[in-house]
């Protein structure tokens, strides 16, 4: 018996240190022990992955959780579940359709006439590499959801966080925005031969430049903005990728996605952690990849182009055209 206690012993040290190396490449816990007891907190596409575990984040903080979905059975579920595991029973599910400016426009203003309050928005729906599709409004499925619902809803939320501040807007962006191109000629792929990949990237871009612009307008009103790399995360956000199709690619790629790739629980943390932290208030405008503010692609810092994309999107959502800050 005394034979094999070394080499189980010596298997469970090798164990227990790959978990460890995994967890510290994929960046760990919110840091933040900051609770948001009675805050109200939106998170949209909360239904699974990172959203419901951002959620229940939340929920476990003392805040007043809506789970925005498209699916309503989905998030019904998901909500019931958070309210299980944290026994925080102010968390509900509401129907947004980003890709739908109608669904978006019920959503905001029965949040604006239900919620006297919205202190945290946290946009983090997204798709991500889906075949040629186009919204409800004929937008390319992925710069009209991943930019332009959450543009949208952002815009209508805006009186309500500022009557909230200090509040908090969280943008989900992606490390794929460095490879995004704005093509203020083709914005909807309706000219070109269409590139998923590209289109994710030029998507994921655009929140970042829209994060910019708005935090510039809110200068004063004690809204802050911020967008996120969460890191690469299990969800099914990626289910259109093919990355795991064949067999060689799961065999082969398998350990290295298992360190590196992180569970919707550790890719949740950022988006915790832009939420609450208190060595945060007041920092707006900047980009984060995980826990550390980074510097995004030079197109993201370009001023002319944030401000040409968002008369651009407001043109084509239906919002009224402002050039400087918002009044506070």
């Amino acid at each position: 018996m005394n034979r094999y206690l070394l080499p189980l012993s010596v298997l469970g040290t090798v164990a227990g240190g790959a978990v460890l190396l995994r967890d510290y490449v994929a960046g760990g816990s919110c840091p933040s022990k900051a609770t948001i007891l009675g805050k109200t907190v939106i998170v949209t596409g909360a239904n699974t992955g990172i959203g419901k575990q951002t959620a229940l984040e939340l929920a476990k903080r003392g805040g007043n959780i809506i789970l925005a979905c498209r699916d309503m059975e989905k998030c019904e579920a998901a909500a019931r579940d958070i309210r299980r595991e944290t026994l925080n029973h102010h968390v509900s599910a509401r129907h947004l359709d980003l890709a739908s400016l109608k669904s978006i426009r019920e959503f905001a203003a029965k949040i604006t006439e239900e919620k006297e309050r919205v202190h945290i928005l946290i946009n983090n729906a997204a798709v991500m590499r889906c075949p040629r599709w186009t919204t409800e409004d004929g937008f390319e499925m992925q710069f009209g959801v991943n930019h332009l619902g959450h543009f949208l809803l952002t815009n209508l939320l805006l009186d309500t966080l500022k009557a909230s501040a200090p509040s908090r807007i969280v943008n989900l962006s992606s490390l794929a925005h460095v490879a995004g191109h704005v093509d203020f000629e083709d914005l909807n792929w309706e000219k070109r031969t269409y590139d998923t990949k590209a289109a994710y990237c030029q998507s994921k871009l655009a929140v970042v430049l829209f994060t910019k612009e708005l935090s510039r307008r809110l200068q004063g009103t004690g809204v802050t903005v911020n967008a996120l790399h969460p890191g690469v995360a299990r969800t099914e956000l990626g289910r259109h990728t093919g990355m795991h199709s064949s067999a060689f690619s799961s065999f082969t790629l398998g350990p290295i996605f298992w360190l590196l790739v992180k569970s919707p629980q550790l890719a949740a943390q950022p988006s915790t952690y832009l939420a609450v932290a208190e060595e945060l208030e007041g920092v707006s405008g900047k980009y984060f990849d995980g826990f550390k503010e980074k510097p995004p692609a030079p197109e993201a810092e370009d001023e002319e182009v944030a401000q040409r994309l968002w008369a651009e999107s407001a043109r084509l959502v239906g919002l009224e055209l402002s050039g400087g800050p918002s009044p506070q």
